[in-house]
């Protein structure tokens, strides 16, 4: 579907805002999905806080030719969304379980601190455990040593009560 240069003009605006804002952006190949697939993803998108835009690949090159980015643009292949948000790991997640249980969404690339990044970034940002998983990670590094060092007195007092 053909549309005029006016609107060309408004959803270029739009784009160049959303991307100026973004600290995070994914370009996804949504090739396949219906109706209520996208309309899934949308939902868990917002809760996660990131925004689920389709555009013409053209208008998407236009506003990212704008904004300064290190690296070179992934290859947009097929039917291209951008997803944009403030947060790169909550989004990332949701596309990731989203590919898992669906197996019609590919990650194409995006933006990641300022740079290109292919969508094996996009993957590898999706697999990053939750903040509290982290914390408990390192707490249980910190305690390893200490552990260790219980066991191996204990092991003692227990061989001097023997003898």
């Amino acid at each position: 579907m053909s549309i005029n240069k006016q609107k060309k003009g408004e959803i270029l605006e739009k784009i160049q805002k959303k991307l100026n804002k973004a600290e995070f952006v994914a370009f996804v190949n949504f090739h396949g999905l219906n109706v209520a697939l996208v309309s899934d993803l949308r939902k868990k998108l917002k809760v996660a806080g990131a925004e689920y835009n389709v555009a013409k690949k053209t208008l998407v090159k236009k506003g990212l030719s704008g904004i300064s980015y290190g690296g070179e643009l992934p290859k947009l292949d097929g039917e291209v969304a951008v997803i944009t948000s403030a947060d790169p790991l909550a989004p990332s997640k949701v596309i990731q379980e989203f590919i898992k249980k669906n197996k019609v969404l590919a990650a194409l690339g995006g933006v990641y601190d300022k740079n290109y990044v292919g969508g094996d970034v996009i993957k590898m940002l999706g697999s990053i455990p939750p903040r509290e998983v982290l914390l408990a990670q390192i707490v249980n590094i910190i305690n390893s040593p200490i552990q260790g060092i219980v066991v191996v007195l204990d092991k003692i007092s227990k061989l001097k009560t023997e003898n």
